[in-house]
């Protein structure tokens, strides 16, 4: 029986996301379903990638119209944090839930200026579980994983690298002062999905950034 009730609960889920889909290319949007554990860096890396497109950054890129989705369990400081930065930004309390789902991005995608955006950016709730079990219309997962959290993560939770299309590893800065074999979490990330992109970033130094966003810029009309 809970076999069948969680393939309900997915099948309920994708409906929802066929729907968000059709919403966001209708208006011409980009989506990135940008997930992570607790503390990985998806909020500075938002905010890195917004100063470089919006702000004026260290190279000239193209000019794209930013929106943020924040999904947390509790608080307001991510999003408060985008919003300081001029980006239209909806925050999404889940309670208890550790995963956005396509149901809970449906109910505030009216409170964005949709038609205004080239790209929104969702932050999923910090877990390396669910929230790559969950479409909710995005165009792309990604996952951010922080290289002090261990090389063990890809075959610990393969999941989450398998449903991604890009990598970013995050905090290379501090990779002198720990003893993470950077080359096992690429090659057994890439055993389990042999078209992720990775990306090594600094969101403390900005390296590796210019990367991303050339490569984002690449898939966002």
């Amino acid at each position: 029986m809970k076999v069948k009730v969680v393939t309900r609960i997915l099948e309920a889920n994708d409906r929802i996301a066929v729907e968000n889909r059709r919403l966001f290319n209708d208006a011409g949007v980009y989506v990135i379903n940008l997930m992570s554990a607790p503390g990985a860096g998806k909020t500075s890396f938002i905010e890195q990638t917004i100063s470089e497109i919006c702000r004026g950054g260290k190279k000239l890129y193209r000019k794209l119209s930013i929106g943020v989705i924040e999904g947390d369990i509790a608080g307001t400081d991510d999003a408060q944090r985008i919003e300081r930065l001029g980006i239209p930004v909806v925050q999404i309390n889940t309670g208890s839930a550790c995963h956005l789902d396509a149901n809970m991005v449906n109910e505030v995608i009216v409170d964005l200026p949709l038609n205004d955006l080239n790209l929104l950016i969702v932050e999923n709730v910090g877990n390396l579980v669910c929230p790559a079990e969950f479409k909710i219309g995005e165009d792309m997962k990604a996952m951010i994983l922080s290289i002090t959290e261990g090389d063990d993560k890809p075959l610990k939770y393969p999941l989450m690298f398998q449903e991604s299309s890009a990598l970013i590893l995050n905090k290379i800065d501090l990779l002198p002062y720990t003893n993470v074999d950077i080359e096992k979490i690429k090659k057994d990330s890439l055993s389990l999905n042999k078209s992720l992109k990775i990306f090594e970033v600094s969101c403390k130094t900005g390296e590796g950034i210019a990367e991303w966003i050339e490569w984002l810029q690449s898939l966002v009309t």
